[in-house]
């Protein structure tokens, strides 16, 4: 079977806990668990996470005593976090750019690079504005993102990754396709499931849409938004500066 599809569909969502099965996610909560407590001036109780997926990182913060809520515009991720973290409530099958939950968090984050996939100006507008009508003041707002000079320094190239468990073996073909002119690269996925039992092949086709960023952009819209930046590092560092050698970084953000 061939299918065709858009970012993140049904049948990629399937295979998407396999395919990052090697991310720590356990130390990527408590990284962000250390940005809170060091930028919050507030106990914060409350956490919302923007981009949920199948709620891995809902699921650390929650055993850290957190009441969490999540959105995500999948609602096959949406369904895979409900079974994951044991719960129905506060889950909610939405868009960044228009959700309105009528509740404030003292922690808002979004990661896994879930930023980079809001690529017109409009809809980042329109997020920071939602995320900051939903933070609690002196609370975070925390997320990771591509940092453009990085990617224009060490250019993204074509990656194979194979992996299997006890049902079956995939193979992923990533082919990106880097757009200097518009802040964007088109990361092409190529998926080859076989079934180790029917010997079945099955075959996903998917184009993410990914726009990297440079802080003087991010500030001007969070500064938009009434927020700030409070800092940024390179991603899991609690002292490193952004480089051009650090194609992943952190902001931390807070009410203006």
């Amino acid at each position: 079977m061939i299918y065709d599809m858009s970012t993140f569909g049904k049948n990629y969502s399937k295979y998407y806990d396999l395919f990052y099965k090697e991310k720590n996610y356990k130390a990527e909560v408590q990284y962000v668990n250390e940005l809170i407590k060091k930028f919050s001036s507030i106990d914060c109780k409350t956490l919302l996470d923007i981009g949920c997926g199948t709620g891995k990182h809902l699921k650390f913060f929650k055993e850290l005593g957190y009441l969490v809520s999540g959105i995500d515009l999948s609602p096959d991720m949406i369904n895979e976090a409900k079974k994951n973290l044991s719960q129905k409530d506060g889950l909610f099958c939405c868009s960044s750019t228009d959700f309105n939950l009528n509740l404030k968090y003292d922690v808002i984050i979004s990661l896994f690079h879930v930023i980079n996939y809001i690529t017109t100006n409009k809809n980042l507008q329109k997020t920071f504005k939602n995320i900051s009508e939903h933070l609690s003041n002196g609370g975070v707002f925390i997320f990771d993102f591509w940092y453009g000079p990085a990617v224009l320094s060490d250019k993204p190239s074509i990656k194979i990754k194979r992996l299997e468990d006890d049902f079956i073996k995939a193979i992923r073909i990533t082919e990106p396709e880097l757009k200097v002119n518009e802040n964007i690269v088109n990361v092409n996925f190529e998926v080859i499931i076989e079934n180790k039992k029917t010997k079945s092949i099955e075959k996903i086709y998917e184009t993410h849409k990914m726009r990297y960023f440079f802080l003087p952009e991010i500030e001007f819209f969070l500064e938009n938004s009434n927020l700030k930046i409070l800092d940024s590092f390179q991603w899991l560092s609690l002292k490193n500066k952004l480089t051009s050698d650090s194609w992943y970084g952190v902001i931390i953000a807070g009410k203006k």
